[in-house]
């Protein structure tokens, strides 16, 4: 008797096994399907720009850089949640993310410049930008190096500096989760699948943030988890994420309308990110929440769409 019991848990193992690698292939083929051919590349020196645009192309452009683990297709999301149809948004991946390449020694400096570069080939002189996370520090040194073009800046629980806290120290740890995970597809794809709550919580939402989701938003979480499929192709970004310097005080010298809007329960960009902005660059606005965690724009989607447009 005890002989047929294992079989049958070993033949249900192995039913599982076999179910899980063919629903693994089936979800890949349709996320490298998802991002292949949906995007303009552009040569640049520095390598192939991936870009792709949408909206009204008579209104307003908007540069939208999207986070960590992200890409044109997590661009195109963060447009979906924070703008309306009346802008045109330019939604590009960044270094190591998708078609985008990462330079050697390539700085967030760079990436700034090949924003600059982008808008130069698509004939468009000065946008708003939107960056969300880790896409702060780049949309941040744009607007440092080249004040001409940004007639506002908008950070979504954007990175800025660093601290010394313990608390930074768990955050540190946070990314270097995510950029583990990154590096190969069955391993986030895993993680998306059967620990989605344990991967929101790596991406910085709280455990009661988590818990208050309504049904939208709760599908709107669950897109930008799925849409960080496949993971393989952003790996490159995700290291370079976790190792270049933020740029700190050099933001001080920022000129364009600044708005900021943080939660201060965000477990992976901190609150400090918030208030360093907003003591730093002359004339910012700080829009706070208590709660939200790092995926605010989806909690707040309403305040913040109506912000952003404003």
């Amino acid at each position: 008797m005890a002989k047929v019991i294992l079989w049958w848990v070993a033949a249900g193992i192995c039913i599982l096994i076999v179910w899980g690698f063919v629903a693994y292939l089936k979800d890949m083929n349709q996320a490298y399907e998802r991002v292949r051919g949906q995007s303009s590349v552009l040569a640049s020196p520095y390598g192939n720009i991936e870009y792709k645009t949408g909206g009204s192309s008579s209104g307003t452009p908007v540069l939208v850089i999207h986070g960590g683990g992200g890409g044109y297709d997590q661009g195109e999301l963060i447009s979906n949640v924070v703008l309306d149809n009346q802008f045109f948004w330019i939604a590009p991946s960044r270094f190591g993310y998708l078609g985008s390449e990462l330079p050697a020694n390539a700085t967030w400096d760079d990436q700034a410049d090949a924003y600059a570069f982008l808008l130069d080939h698509l004939k468009i002189e000065m946008v708003a930008v939107v960056a969300m996370s880790q896409g702060g520090p780049s949309a941040l040194l744009f607007a440092v190096n080249h004040p001409e073009r940004v007639s506002s800046l908008i950070c979504l629980s954007c990175g800025v500096a660093a601290s010394a806290s313990e608390v930074q120290a768990d955050a540190n740890r946070k990314g270097t989760i995510l950029k583990t995970i990154f590096q190969y597809d069955v391993l986030y794809w895993t993680a998306s699948k059967l620990f989605k709550k344990q991967l929101l919580g790596i991406i910085g939402a709280t455990d009661n943030v988590i818990a208050g989701l309504t049904p939208v938003q709760q599908e709107n979480a669950d897109h930008f988890i799925e849409y960080m499929n496949p993971a393989a192709p952003r790996s490159a970004g995700a290291v370079f994420d976790n190792e270049a310097q933020m740029p700190g005080s050099r933001i001080a010298a920022i000129t364009a309308p600044t708005l900021i809007i943080h939660a201060k329960d965000d477990l992976l960009q901190l609150y400090h990110n918030a208030e360093f902005a907003f003591s730093t660059i002359p004339g910012s606005e700080l829009m706070s929440y208590e709660s939200g965690g790092h995926i605010l724009m989806i909690v707040e989607q309403f305040a913040v769409k109506q912000a952003v447009t404003e």
